[in-house]
């Protein structure tokens, strides 16, 4: 009778810090509960290679046996994926999926110098052999899968020594690992799956919300919304919630783009666009400094992602929506709120300001009372004004007004 557990967890986004943190805190919980197996069900297209390498330490460091399971059919662990399942103490994958692809990349879409980019090659490929050479795998494919960008099926995979097993569903992969044994820490361990519990580890509310702004179309769109609050705030001081909403989402915004991995002239083009939108709207050009604004903005947000991420992009139709609305934004609503900022204001007593009224008696010592829109108000001029003369405000000062003889 055994009374361990066995954890198992699922991870179905790029490798990043936030999946760093999910494995860590998960095998931290497995380890403290009386875990005797650790399970991640893995679908990846890769991520950032520091993540990956963290995330392998904590499989190597923990006494736990760990099985990394690609699942679901369709799914698979690409680029840095593939070398995270290779590292497992046993590796499995469903019919249906892919491992391989893991030649390193930029993901910020800028170019590497060649130097650079053999030197991390040879880095990557030293590690991957250490792997191979540790769980007993095939060196030589896992190589190929660095050098070539290789992928396997679940049946090659399994020919080639890169993988252990193959099992369609989660009951099934229970029962093939039952018996196994593995070899961690200098002991042997005996797995034993049959009769053990099984407890489901779930994301964190911080791990769920960092992973949807960590998607490069929130990402994109909190930048830009973002941008929309402060200049709503700076055109209209005192509004405090879209000031408030926009540092909120410029700061999320560029967080989740830091992630991701940008090209930061994607960026600057995104900045320079909108700085010329806000100069046709302050100094009209008849629509030059507008059109080139679109037109940055939208080359920006082209190359803002690099095609290679792991993350994905942000599809065409956003982009090409948040372009014609940011324009709309700053050209249409931006115009109109300029205009009501130098509209005559027409309540208070700043209203007063160029109206006209009637003289109720007669000034003395250039001080008297008028009559103007409904009210009395005390008001002094330098004019010879008599009881029934029109006047005209020139200013008011606190409940004073001061008026001029029509």
């Amino acid at each position: 009778m055994s009374f361990g557990k066995i954890f198992y967890a699922k991870w179905d986004d790029a490798v990043s810090p936030i999946m760093l943190e999910y494995i860590k805190r998960n095998i931290a919980k497995a380890e403290k509960e009386n875990g005797t197996l650790f399970i991640l069900e893995l679908n990846t297209p890769g991520g950032l290679e520091t993540s990956m390498r963290q995330i392998i330490q904590e499989f190597q460091k923990t006494p736990l046996p760990v099985v990394v399971y690609v699942y679901p059919p369709g799914g698979r662990a690409a680029s840095a994926g593939a070398i995270i399942t290779a590292s497992a103490d046993i590796a499995a994958m469903a019919p249906g999926t892919n491992i391989g692809a893991a030649h390193p990349v930029q993901v910020s879409g800028e170019k590497m110098e060649e130097a650079v980019k053999e030197k991390a090659l040879q880095d990557m490929l030293a590690f991957v052999r250490s792997i191979a050479k540790e769980k007993g795998r095939n060196s030589e494919v896992l190589e190929k899968m660095v050098k070539e960008s290789i992928s396997l099926t679940p049946d090659e995979a399994l020919r080639e020594g890169v993988i252990d097993l193959i099992a369609v569903d989660r009951a099934d992969l229970l029962k093939k690992l039952d018996g196994r044994k593995v070899k961690k820490h200098g002991r042997e361990i005996v797995i034993t799956t049959s009769g053990v519990p099984v407890v489901d580890v779930q994301e964190s509310i911080r791990e769920s919300f960092l992973k949807i702004i960590t998607n490069p179309t929130v990402a994109y769109m909190l930048l830009l919304i973002g941008f929309y609050g402060i200049f709503f705030e700076l055109y209209n001081p005192g509004a405090i919630i879209p000031g408030a909403v926009g540092i909120v989402s410029l700061l999320l915004g560029l967080y989740g783009l830091g992630i991701i991995g940008i090209n930061w002239l994607g960026l600057l083009l995104i900045l320079a666009g909108l700085l010329l939108l806000v100069l046709e709207l302050i100094t009209p050009t008849f629509g030059g400094l507008a059109i080139a604004g679109m037109v940055a903005l939208a080359i920006g947000s082209l190359v803002l992602i690099s095609p290679d991420s792991p993350y994905g992009d942000i599809p065409l139709s956003v982009i090409a929506t948040m372009v014609f609305a940011t324009t709309f934004f700053f050209l249409v609503a931006g115009r109109l709120g300029l205009k009501a900022q130098k509209r005559k204001k027409i309540t208070g007593s700043e209203g007063l300001i160029g109206e006209e009224g009637e003289a109720i008696m007669d000034f003395k010592n250039g001080k008297g009372k008028v009559f103007i829109k409904g009210e009395i108000w005390n008001s002094i001029s330098k004019d010879d004004i008599k009881k029934g003369d029109r006047v005209l405000v020139e200013e008011v000062k606190g409940l004073t007004l001061y008026v001029k003889k029509l």
